[in-house]
């Protein structure tokens, strides 16, 4: 220790002269790695707790799917109404997720995450406790905004946290494997949950995690400076964009139900809404999405429509694959989760590795046409499962190619929209890529929920009530399938390859 202290130091020793001590160049010298260590120790103990929390929100975009048709007896919800349960998450996620990013900037990273996690948490114990339909829905979209206020907050806490860029890389590697591996997780801990409890308890997991993150949140979490609300904060907006897409998705679940007039009503409000959006970010001094922020890059435009048409494929299937199973098969909640591990673990994999490989290697073009692809080839396998189908021949290869193909074709569609948008401009590309993301899933579902029942109860009469009931899960993964391809021809035709993307 004496000569590290000397030998670093000995320029120092130099100018202040021969009779300076060991001692008082200990006192001078920089503290040493072990002395950093608890500090270290603790910011990777933080990652461990906003991982935990961005857990809590990727469990439940998958945990519900498998406890669908629980639900649907214990509630009573309709073919199309169930879609709400899904849909209500989605819709509060992302159009509250870009006011979740700034609310973090303008208010601080753990004061945000904190609120965020009570939210979520809170109306978690209120999805496991409800006891109607409403109050189910509601909750979820309570969840939804909770989920869209932690995942931004969380994110900025590990990218601040970790400036060195290795560890920020082994960071995000654990962000990554979180993401990924808690899709899997959460179908087969749905499956458990749902067989040997209730359907309550896919909610009511999260109390104790979100309960534990939030004690955490304070030693863990550095402190947030005062606020500084001076820019500005954009809550009108995201609640006219909110409002706008949850009257299209009512407008189009209750087509086969409603009068066209009613209908055509809620479409027109919604394009009224969205168009009071327009108006309100042209004049905000903070605006969710920036005027000509999609002007100014082309790839930006088209990769936000090719991820919201890949999207509604994505999530269609899983919607629709666990009906199938459940309601045509015959297969239990725990049966349902096992049937997903194939999928979800070769996405998790191949989103680890061998995605980002073979993008730097093919270019980005090129791995959105071929993962897209997949996909459809995915979706129609599925479009031709059977009544009387088996699970090595008609679910399992379906869920393989597509798993495989989603790998490929998100990874690569999140880099091209990031592409040729300025360095200071990145975040709010990747936060619009998320918005459309779950926008897509959103409208996706509420159009192949009501395709699928409207086509169920056309032929309802000439077959039988399980073989139309395919009929109709078939007709959603046809039309899903197309929204599929018309990403990807879009992707083909539209996407300008980006110089460092590799060949095209």
């Amino acid at each position: 220790m004496t000569t590290y202290n000397y030998t670093r130091h000995r320029n120092r020793t130099e100018k202040v002269g021969e009779n300076m001590t060991e001692e008082n160049m200990a006192k001078a010298a920089p503290k040493y790695d072990w002395e950093q260590r608890p500090n270290d120790r603790r910011r990777w103990l933080a990652l461990l707790l906003v991982c935990a929390a961005q857990l809590m929100i990727v469990l439940d975009g998958t945990i519900v799917n498998v406890a669908l048709p629980a639900i649907q007896d214990s509630l009573g919800f309709s073919g199309a109404g169930l879609s709400w349960v899904v849909n209500a998450y989605l819709l509060t996620f992302g159009g509250f997720l870009l006011l979740g990013g700034r609310a973090g900037d303008l208010f601080g990273r753990r004061r945000v995450f904190a609120f965020g996690l009570a939210l979520f948490t809170f109306a978690s114990l209120l999805c496991g406790l409800a006891g109607s339909q409403g109050l189910l829905v509601a909750a979820r979209a309570l969840q939804g905004v909770g989920g869209a206020i932690i995942a931004p907050a969380a994110l900025s806490i590990i990218i601040t946290s970790f400036k060195d860029p290795g560890e920020r890389a082994r960071a995000m590697g654990v962000w990554a494997f979180v993401v990924s591996g808690g899709a899997s997780v959460g179908v087969l801990l749905g499956g458990v949950l749902t067989q040997t409890l209730s359907w309550s308890w896919i909610f009511l997991v999260n109390l104790p995690i979100g309960l534990a993150a939030l004690a955490l949140c304070r030693p863990l979490l550095d402190p947030d400076p005062k606020p500084d609300t001076s820019g500005g904060f954009d809550l009108p907006g995201a609640l006219l964009v909110t409002s706008s897409l949850v009257a299209a998705v009512y407008a189009i679940v209750g087509a086969t139900n409603n009068p066209p007039t009613v209908t055509a009503l809620l479409l027109l409000l919604a394009g009224a809404l969205m168009v009071a959006f327009a108006a309100v970010e042209r004049r905000t001094a903070a605006p969710l999405v920036p005027p000509g922020v999609f002007a100014s890059s082309r790839n930006l435009t088209v990769s936000n429509v090719v991820m919201a048409l890949a999207v509604v494929g994505m999530v269609g299937w899983f919607f629709f694959s666990a009906l199938y199973l459940q309601r045509v098969l015959g297969y239990d909640s725990l049966a349902t989760g096992l049937a997903y591990l194939p999928a979800t673990v070769a996405l998790g994999a191949i989103s680890q590795g061998p995605a980002a490989r073979a993008v730097n290697r093919f270019g980005i073009r090129p791995m959105i046409v071929v993962g897209m692809g997949l996909m459809v080839l995915g979706l129609l396998l599925f479009a031709r499962a059977p009544v009387g189908g088996s699970f090595l021949v008609d679910v399992l290869p379906g869920m393989l190619v597509l798993g495989v193909g989603a790998a490929f074709a998100f990874m690569a569609v999140i880099l091209a929209s990031t592409s040729g948008v300025p360095q200071g401009e990145a975040g709010l590309a990747s936060g619009l890529v998320n918005t459309s993301q779950q926008m897509g899933g959103a409208l996706g579902l509420a159009a192949l929920a009501a395709v699928a029942g409207g086509y169920t109860e056309r032929i309802a009469g000439s077959l039988s009530a399980v073989a139309a009931l395919n009929s109709g899960y078939h007709a959603a993964f046809v039309v899903g399938a197309g929204c599929v391809v018309l990403g990807a021809l879009i992707a083909a035709t539209l996407l300008r390859p980006p110089k460092d993307s590799g060949p095209e």
